[in-house]
């Protein structure tokens, strides 16, 4: 009796043979000559000491000991496939691919997921940045934050953020320009815009922000585009003008002063960032990190959600996409 197992590829070429009953589709499925599938069985049967297959009119017939061994074999390779879809598995679930808005992604959420990572060492998160609508089915995301009204058919969608607009610029610029002491006084600046593609009212504009407070004799459209905003942002921060901005985007740059919101006077958006996932069972990785955001980062709802729709802001706004 042989003390040693039997080769795995002679193996694995045995079973995709009788599994087909042919040595022409076995060599196909393995990408190898017929002769090699042929070679492979003659060294398991040298090995066993038995004949596992009959040729008989250009046709395969499992033998005895071959009909003996096939069921054996299945198994064992379904137990080795479940052994390593089970290490596979771990490794997915400690990475987390995540979807987010561009602008939003790079001035607020990437330097916030290091103190998920803090927390929560055991996993890595793929950051996707992103405005266009997420397939959940057909792309390999496993959560997304977008900013809308939350109305995402066919998906769980929870609110975990508001978001404030104002206008915002470098202190250098007040050091070398004219004063900003009024709404009024923005016609003496450089207003810097962001490009809207997406034709919807999720990104702020000029044009919404002078009709909402009353401010007349601005040229709403007058100044250079930016696409993505974070380099309207940027273009502020160097002092090329005045940016229209959401909170979360410039937060962390008020804070070191690279920014400053020169007015009061701010807007309430009527939109607010939602944490969106498939209906369904929630995996694991997904319900820490909802978790986590959810206890840092979640505000109530506020006012900005029942406005009239009737209002300046209102009045311009269509479908969000996510």
């Amino acid at each position: 009796m042989p003390n040693r197992p039997p080769p795995l590829n002679s193996l694995r070429a045995f079973e995709i043979a009788a599994r087909h009953m042919s040595f022409i589709r076995a060599a196909e499925e393995l990408s190898v000559t017929q002769s090699a599938v042929s070679q492979q069985i003659k060294i398991l049967e040298s090995h066993l000491g038995q004949k596992l297959f009959i040729r008989q009119n250009n046709s395969l017939i499992l033998t005895a000991a071959g009909k003996s061994l096939l069921p054996q074999i299945v198994d064992a390779f379904q137990l080795i496939y479940q052994a390593s879809r089970s290490v596979q598995d771990q490794e997915y679930e400690k990475i987390i691919k995540l979807s987010a808005p561009p602008t939003f992604a790079a001035r607020w959420l990437r330097a916030r997921l290091g103190e998920f990572k803090a927390d929560h060492p055991e996993f890595e998160i793929n950051l996707v940045a992103t405005k266009r609508w997420i397939d959940f089915k057909t792309e390999d995301i496993d959560i997304a934050i977008r900013y809308g009204r939350g109305d995402y058919e066919g998906l769980t969608s929870e609110r975990f953020m508001n978001e404030q607009i104002f206008p915002v610029c470098s202190p250098t610029l007040l050091k070398r320009s004219a004063s900003l002491q009024s709404l009024g006084d923005l016609k003496f600046h450089t207003l810097l815009h962001t490009e809207n593609g997406n034709g919807d009212a999720m990104t702020p504009s000029w044009a919404q922000w002078n009709r909402e407070f009353g401010i007349e004799g601005i040229d709403s459209k007058k100044g250079p585009s930016y696409s993505p905003a974070t380099l309207a942002i940027d273009a502020a921060i160097h002092g090329d003008g005045i940016a229209l901005a959401k909170e979360k985007w410039v937060l962390d740059d008020l804070v070191t002063g690279k920014l400053i919101k020169p007015f009061e006077e701010s807007l309430s958006s009527p939109y607010a960032y939602f944490l969106v996932y498939p209906v369904g069972p929630v995996s694991r990785k997904i319900a820490i990190f909802r978790k986590w955001l959810f206890s840092r980062y979640s505000s109530p709802p506020s006012e900005a959600n029942h406005l009239d729709m009737a209002t300046p802001w209102r009045q311009d706004l269509q479908s969000p996409s996510i």
